[in-house]
């Protein structure tokens, strides 16, 4: 056992140093996952850094982007034309982003501080998710602050501008919608027209890899308006910051629609969120919930994940009015158990990314309701391994008729800790039983079960 564990370290270790570095994102050739130019994989681990460009200087961008790399993150999802009064309240230089409102008359200096945190970020590997404005900025409702500065017209010309600007980025994932549903065709229109600004901006669709960022919608969320559009390669969900163990069935929406894209979720349940934005009677979200979405949207299909933390999508800090009661400082939410633990989820996801990896629940035998105690399954197209996910550490029997191979190894992983417990080698037999290491609400566990040889 031990020296599995010290050879898994020596792996991931070289894994990590070995992640192709200046090269453009494209979808690979299965249409479920993302890969690098040259074919190698890419796991998807978002942050949601939302004012990224908006409220910190470039010395607490930097903290925040090490941070980040330093816990195994490969992307950072932020806008350019903020949420929390982005196009009068000034960046931390003293600089709005438009003159006079006008989405055709960028300001250059704020622009450059955009630069200067997107070249940050392509020095440490990371990627940049990027928006160029929050919905807000389309139609003003509820929850925003506008002003409405975007028709067809404005949205292609900033779209040209913007995709132009950074052409040659490598390390740009554009992502529209901002939080925002289209209301009505005439809002597709829009975002359709700034989709293609940034195509003719770049000068080539195959290097503008794009997305739709939504608000919860009931079963698709960017493909419910978008997923026959060519410029939309993979797509994204919100599910929102309420309880809901049913989340997975939207990835499951997506993964199940023709053509095939890749699907993920783009913004869970944040940690330490009020839950159903009432913290008072609801309490707030912690870790065990993060762990519990993650999983269960990757199993189900999903090519990487996003997290998020209540007080650092909005960089809370003793400068900024709060907004839905963050529990302390986005600095000292740096470190929350669930930033970590998002690190251990990709360095057991990283092993398993050469082979094409599908959903398949017939692995798990017996009754298995979809509540906070659901077991999700995933497992190699060619049944080299499998992996499943208890959130309880109930007891798993598995049928591992669809697993390839005669001799089967089996470890438990531990979400919490990303700590691996060799537990069995032995012949396969067509239905096997494992116990976790131990059981409660808060104790999950991940069944590795690798058949032969799979590296």
């Amino acid at each position: 056992m031990k020296h599995r564990l010290l050879l898994s370290l020596i792996l991931l270790s070289l894994l990590a140093h070995s992640q192709p570095q200046g090269q453009r994102l494209k979808v690979s050739a299965s249409q479920r996952t993302l890969v690098h130019e040259d074919g190698s994989p890419f796991f998807y681990l978002g942050d949601t850094a939302w004012e990224l460009f908006h409220r910190l200087t470039k010395e607490d961008a930097e903290l925040y982007l090490q941070n980040r790399k330093d816990k195994g993150f490969t992307v950072i999802q932020a806008v350019v034309l903020a949420e929390l009064d982005g196009l009068h309240t000034p960046n931390m230089y003293g600089f709005t982003p438009l003159i006079n409102d006008n989405p055709l008359r960028p300001r250059e200096q704020y622009f450059e501080h955009v630069d200067w945190v997107i070249n940050k970020a392509a020095e440490l590997g990371l990627y940049i998710a990027l928006l160029p404005t929050w919905g807000d900025k389309v139609f003003k409702d509820r929850w925003g602050i506008g002003p409405e500065i975007f028709n067809v017209n404005t949205a292609m010309a900033y779209g040209e501008f913007i995709g132009k600007r950074y052409k040659d980025q490598w390390n740009i994932i554009w992502v529209l919608g901002g939080d925002r549903n289209p209301r009505n065709e005439e809002d597709v229109k829009v975002w359709r027209a700034m989709a293609n600004g940034i195509v003719k901006g770049v000068g080539d669709n195959d290097n503008a890899l794009m997305t739709f960022h939504p608000q919860p919608h009931n079963n698709g969320g960017s493909s419910t308006w978008f997923h026959h559009d060519a410029w939309l390669d993979f797509n994204m969900h919100q599910t929102g910051h309420c309880i809901d163990n049913r989340r997975a069935d939207k990835i499951t929406y997506d993964y199940n629609l023709i053509p095939v894209k890749p699907t993920m979720d783009g913004e869970p349940m944040y940690e330490e969120h009020p839950i159903c934005f009432d913290g008072r009677k609801n309490g707030f979200s912690t870790a065990d919930d993060i762990r519990k979405l993650a999983y269960w949207d990757l199993f189900a299909g999903a090519m990487g994940h996003t997290y998020g933390c209540h007080a650092i999508w909005q960089f809370y800090s003793e400068n900024w009015e709060p907004l839905n009661s963050p529990q302390r400082t986005w600095k000292a939410s740096l470190d929350l158990p669930g930033a970590l633990q998002m690190g251990y989820l990709k360095n057991l996801m990283t092993p398993f990314l050469e082979r094409d990896r599908i959903p398949d629940q017939s692995l798990v035998v017996g009754d298995n309701p979809k509540d906070s105690s659901y077991v999700a399954a995933t497992r190699a197209v060619d049944g080299r391994f499998a992996l499943v996910y208890t959130p309880t550490g109930k007891a798993i029997s598995i049928n591992a008729k669809s697993l390839r191979g005669k001799k089967l190894t089996a470890t438990w992983f531990d979400p919490r800790t990303g700590n691996y417990t060799s537990i069995l080698t032995s012949r396969k037999k067509s239905v096997m039983t494992f116990t976790p290491l131990s059981s409660g609400e808060t104790l999950d566990w991940v069944l590795v079960l690798e058949m032969d040889k799979v590296f």
